[in-house]
């Protein structure tokens, strides 16, 4: 697979001046504040997997509007508690899926919470996820949701889903609430983004081949989907270019951020051409605490994989082991892979 976008000299240097709110940060304030007003509690069902080496429960938290978002929520059996604690975020049309199938962070010795996606995937054990909208005018898809105001998006609603979640483990008594650590390829490495941001405290986060960074640039360059989508509506809809970006503004990743402090691994795939590797680097160069970054110079979108989760393993034994730091700090040299 050829190189689709900048190569990582230009990457490295790459500085992209993004359009930002000036009520960006009033707006997720106000969301937040709205979310955390509901008085339901989550709650957490035993799951019989016939598995004994690791523990399941089936997770309701109120999410948005307090609509009830599931999840998984995987203890390691026998470890002392509380845990450190791995909240995971899906890619896109993903669902949670069969609570047996994504056990790497419980068999390291984490709680970890896996997230299901309002209106995405499928679950054959049930607690689907379903959106709370109905909005029409939309192309098949996500990113276009909603996308006539900033308040009606689908993006609005998943990201305080994600916020909600972690305040959900944070009050977990299996979790230690210092050591909470967001990570999602694709759409969630976008996600992990966004809740590094907005929510606080947190221990780390680890954004792999991040969806929704610098999203107007992705929406020029990428030719594949989902940012395709966005082209789609706007070939429908030629007078509505300024609306749309301005909304898809409010939850942009990169420029999001900027606000975030908590240690991050990146990893960044050359040939991504899903998620090109450009809109990656702005997130990466936007973010504001200490960051260190794996590239993967002859990947797309699957970037690192295995390669990668022993990455993350080893970061997060280090970081967890060492504890919190904190504040911003210049990034480390990037290593290729």
């Amino acid at each position: 697979m050829p190189l689709t976008d900048l190569t990582l000299a230009q990457c490295l240097a790459l500085r992209p001046d993004l359009d930002e709110p000036a009520d960006l940060d009033r707006f997720w304030t106000r969301t937040l504040d709205e979310a955390r007003a509901c008085d339901t509690r989550p709650r957490y069902a035993p799951v019989d997997t016939g598995l004994t080496q690791v523990t399941t429960y089936d997770a309701t938290v109120p999410g948005h509007d307090g609509h009830p978002v599931s999840g998984w929520l995987h203890l390691p059996a026998g470890r002392p508690q509380p845990l450190g604690c791995i909240v995971e975020f899906l890619g896109y049309g993903r669902g949670r899926g069969l609570p047996h199938e994504n056990l790497l962070w419980a068999n390291a010795g984490y709680a970890h919470f896996i997230m299901d996606t309002r209106g995405q995937g499928w679950s054959t054990a049930g607690g689907d996820t379903t959106d709370t909208a109905t909005l029409g005018g939309t192309v098949p898809g996500f990113l276009t949701r909603g996308v006539d105001h900033p308040q009606h998006h689908y993006y609005r609603r998943v990201f305080t889903d994600a916020v909600r979640c972690v305040d959900a483990v944070r009050d977990h008594p299996a979790v230690d609430p210092d050591r909470i650590v967001v990570t999602g390829i694709s759409q969630g490495g976008g996600i992990a983004l966004a809740v590094a941001a907005l929510a606080q405290g947190l221990a780390g986060v680890m954004p792999d081949v991040p969806f929704l960074c610098d999203i107007r640039r992705a929406a020029r360059i990428s030719a594949t989907s989902p940012y395709t989508e966005i082209a789609e509506y706007l070939r429908l809809h030629r007078d509505r270019t300024d609306t749309v970006f301005r909304t898809l503004s409010y939850v942009d990743a990169a420029l999001l951020a900027s606000r975030a402090t908590a240690p991050a691994l990146f990893s960044i795939a050359m040939m991504d051409d899903i998620c090109p590797p450009s809109t990656c680097f702005a997130a990466y160069h936007r973010y504001a605490g200490r960051k260190d970054l794996r590239v993967y110079e002859f990947n797309g979108h699957e970037g690192g994989q295995g390669h990668h989760r022993r990455e993350q393993l080893s970061w997060v034994r280090d970081l967890l082991a060492a504890g919190k730091p904190t504040g911003a700090h210049p990034p480390h040299a990037p290593q290729l892979a």
